[in-house]
């Protein structure tokens, strides 16, 4: 984990896993708490992290929290835009 405003080749937060695409097959080890925890805390992956992540099945165990949210935000806008409507109306 690095941060985004550090140098390509700086120093790193944290070290998740590694990656070695010279061997066959390719290496690639992740701490797949470390990842998660990183995720719910916002970090955003690069394009080929994400990729990575998704192959190791990292990003398919971080949705189901991301889309259990949006459902949360999800109906809670519907529940307060039925109240409105009701209200609306009995105003009428």
């Amino acid at each position: 984990m690095a941060d985004v405003r550090s140098p390509r080749d700086g120093d790193f937060i944290e070290i998740i896993g590694h990656y070695n695409p010279m061997t066959e097959p390719e290496t690639f080890v992740v701490e797949e708490e470390k990842a998660l925890k990183w995720l719910r805390l916002g970090a955003k992956p690069t394009d080929t992290a994400l990729r990575l992540l998704s192959k190791a099945g990292v990003m398919d165990k971080f949705k189901p929290t991301v889309e259990k949210k949006a459902r949360a935000a999800k109906s809670t806008r519907s529940k307060t835009g039925a109240k409105t409507k009701s209200t609306a109306e009995e105003s009428s």
